[in-house]
């Protein structure tokens, strides 16, 4: 099979962001392009999904965020560790199972 050369500019920071996370996957960056290339051919498109919500507001959005932050603070959530998260949702799920048996 003959190959062909592809040739295109991309932001240094970019591509070096990009080729720092292949590595870790243990490829390189024309190995990672080559799957993106095999896979669109596969899907007949771009690969992954490419769209935006119809009625996306991004002040809306943000928006919810503090109203949520502002509850979490209200009610002492928004201080809680991992390890306490985890706590209370093995404590629920004890308590769940307790009332189904």
């Amino acid at each position: 099979m003959s190959t062909s050369i592809i040739q295109f500019r991309v932001d240094d920071d970019l591509k070096n962001e990009a080729a720092a996370i292949y590595e870790k996957l243990g490829i390189d960056l024309s190995t990672a392009i080559r799957m993106f290339l095999k896979r669109s051919v596969m899907e007949n498109g771009i690969p992954f999904p490419m769209t935006l919500q119809r009625d996306y507001n991004p002040e809306k959005a943000l928006n919810a965020v503090r109203k949520l932050n502002a509850e979490a603070q209200k009610s002492g959530s928004a201080d809680l560790s991992l390890d306490d998260i985890n706590a209370e949702i093995a404590g629920y799920r004890k308590e769940r199972n307790a009332k189904a048996e």
